[in-house]
This record gives C-alpha cells, structure tokens and sequence, in this order.
C-alpha cells in the first residue's frame, strides 16, 4: 500500500515535532535531532579513529604544542557536554579542518600558512567546535533519517524501525570520509552562520581577537585565487566565502568584544 504524498509529508511533519526537538545553544534555533549524544559521540569517534589511521599524522613537536594549546583554550568555553578532547594534526597539505562530535578535533597542516598565528588558528578551531556544538552533524544525519524513513516508518510503525541500521546508513552520508582526506558533506548556509557566530564567541571568550576572523577568511579568499583553488577548494566548497559573510563577522564584533576576557592587572 502506498500513501499519499501529501499525507507522508504531514505525518512526517507531525513525528519530527514529536521526537528529538533541540536548541541550539547561543542562538536558541530550534532543530530536528534524532540521535541521542551518546550515539552520535560513538559516531565521531569511529570515524575519528579510521582518520588517524589512513592519514599521515605530523610530528612537528611546534605546531602540534600551538594546535593543543589554542585548541584547549576554545574547549574551556565551548560547553560542549561530555567531550573527550582530542586534537591531532594530519601532515597534509590541503587546507582543511573539522570538529567530530566528541571533541576530536583534527587540523590540517596546510591551512597552517593561512592561520598563521594563534588568533587564526582559534578563528579554524573555535568555528568547527562551533558546528559541533550546535550538533549540525547530527542535524544532517536527522534529516537524512526522515528522508530514508519516507513513508516507512508510517506504514510499518514507529516500533519497528531499526535505529541501529537506519543510524548508520544515514551517518555514513554525513560523517563518512574517505581514506585520505577527511572530507564530509557541507554544511547549509544557515549552519555556515551559525558556526562563524558561535565560533567568534568562543575565539573572543578564549582570549584572542575577533577581527582575526576577518583576517583569516580573506587571506584564505585571497590563497585560493593565488593557487587556482588547487589546495583549498574543499574547504571553501564546505566553508564558502561571500560578501555576507565577511559583512557578518563585521556586525558581530562588538558583541564578540563584549565577551573577551578583562586584561589581569
């Protein structure tokens, strides 16, 4: 038997009103969340574990201290809950960074020259412990969830629906990557927003300058010309750079400021 689409659709809109309501924290959206933490920490750190082994990691004693130090100074002031920090960086040189949910934090070597210093390292940072802690991971595996579960679920009940399967099947679209770069699929551009705000309060919070945000996206605009994108096209293909963006991080910055530490006597 088949349903009507237009009654799939409403029944569809009706369950996800019942199950796995979230709030964002800091911006207070409302999202669809499917997985529990527990469930979507183990999916973040499988995949962070098929990372270190199929990518080489780096043993620049320097910049693994400067990556382990701004990365805990971002980690204080996330909140994110039941974290198990870990930071590695991949000796690769694409231009690239992420946040697993868990707090596995992995940095590439070639976004290193762009960062440049530790403000722009904690602009990477605190924006994709930003997208972890706003759990978009699990807000695109939700999605990809009700679409699976079309009309499915509605026709066979919701007590029979397999979560262990249907779970994995939608997490390997989301969080899986390949064997030599950890590459996931991007982010809407709502959640793109949301990161870069939540990320200049964590970066501002952590102590360093929330200008150094601008900084950075332009010089990684201005690296990707340079290069023919040939380096840090994924990155802006699932961190794109327009106007708006650089014109938000603007608007942002005095209540980013507002937020930074007071100066010790």
């Amino acid at each position: 038997m088949s349903l009507h689409p237009s009654f799939r659709y409403l029944a569809l809109a009706i369950l996800s009103s019942l199950l796995g309501c979230s709030t964002v924290p800091e911006t207070g959206r409302r999202q669809l969340i499917l997985l529990s933490v527990q469930q979507e920490q183990q999916l973040g750190f499988s995949s962070f574990e098929t990372m270190k082994s199929s990518v080489p990691i780096s043993q620049d004693k320097e910049q693994i201290a400067l990556l382990k130090k701004v990365g805990e100074r971002i980690a204080q002031v996330s909140g994110l809950p039941k974290a198990q920090w870990e930071f590695v960086l991949f000796d690769s040189p694409e231009a690239n960074a992420f946040c697993l949910p868990g707090g596995k934090v992995g940095v590439f070597t070639g976004i290193l020259p762009i960062t440049q210093d530790e403000a722009g390292l904690a602009t990477v940072i605190g924006h994709e412990v930003a997208h972890a802690v706003a759990r978009h991971g699990a807000e695109r595996v939700s999605e990809a969830m009700m679409l699976q579960l079309g009309g499915g679920v509605l026709q066979s009940g919701l007590e029979s629906y397999g979560y262990d399967t249907k779970t994995q099947a939608a997490a390997a679209t989301v969080y899986g990557m390949t064997t030599q770069l950890g590459r996931v699929l991007p982010h809407s551009r709502g959640q793109e927003s949301e990161a870069d705000y939540m990320g200049l309060l964590f970066m501002a919070r952590a102590g360093d300058d929330p200008e150094a945000a601008i900084g950075f996206w332009q010089r990684f605009a201005a690296q990707n010309q340079s290069s023919g994108g040939a380096q840090t096209a994924w990155f802006l293909r699932t961190h794109p750079l327009d106007p708006k963006r650089i014109e938000q991080l603007r608007q942002w910055q005095t209540e980013a400021r507002e937020q930074m530490p007071a100066p010790r006597p």
